[in-house]
């Protein structure tokens, strides 16, 4: 076939770049939110987020961001405060966002059960010591939980997975649910 012959084609492939890159509206359920890093200047991502296979297997259920001891720590969406207290030993902030809520730790709570919080907005600071994911580093623990489904917390960011998909793959909309890299317990 000559070049002219596939003329034709270069709307078509057009209009499917289009539609990959602008994706249809659809409602705000369905829809990733945008959050805002825990920790300020941005962090650099520890450990990310790697759902085990089944409920009960080992996994790592959220992302490990580098920290300062003391550093603040912010929610990532604003929401109300359901929990800051200490979980065997280790200090935890949960942020419900209604569909989802958002964990931090270790965590030193600036911030009581039923105070409602900003996006960004400080709700402890960050605690040093063994009750870290990265010790003897210092380094946040954030997860992102909707029902019992675990999340990858850097979708909120903007910072998750990037997937290629090949061309015969149907179109996946960015942000439909099931959100990407779900790992679901019970």
């Amino acid at each position: 076939m000559t070049p002219t012959r596939y003329r034709h084609l270069v709307p078509l492939l057009l209009a499917l770049l289009l539609l990959v890159a602008c994706p249809l509206p659809g409602s705000a359920a369905d829809e990733v939110p945008v959050g805002t890093w825990p920790l300020r200047p941005q962090p650099t991502v520890v450990h990310r987020f790697a759902p085990p296979p089944t409920p009960y297997a080992a996994g790592h259920r959220g992302v490990d961001l580098a920290a300062a001891a003391g550093q603040p720590v912010r929610t990532a969406l604003p929401g109300t405060v359901t929990f800051a207290g200490s979980i065997a030993g280790r200090g935890v902030v949960v942020v419900d966002h209604g569909a989802t809520r958002t964990t931090y730790e270790p965590v030193d709570a600036s911030v009581r059960p039923g105070t409602q919080v900003r996006a960004g907005e400080p709700v402890g600071r960050v605690r040093p010591g063994p009750a870290s994911h990265c010790f003897p580093a210092t380094c946040l623990h954030w997860g992102w939980i909707a029902g019992e489904t675990y999340l990858d917390p850097l979708l909120l960011v903007g910072a998750g997975p990037v997937r290629l998909l090949p061309l015969e793959a149907p179109a996946v909309r960015v942000g439909t649910w099931p959100w990407p890299r779900a790992m679901t317990v019970g």
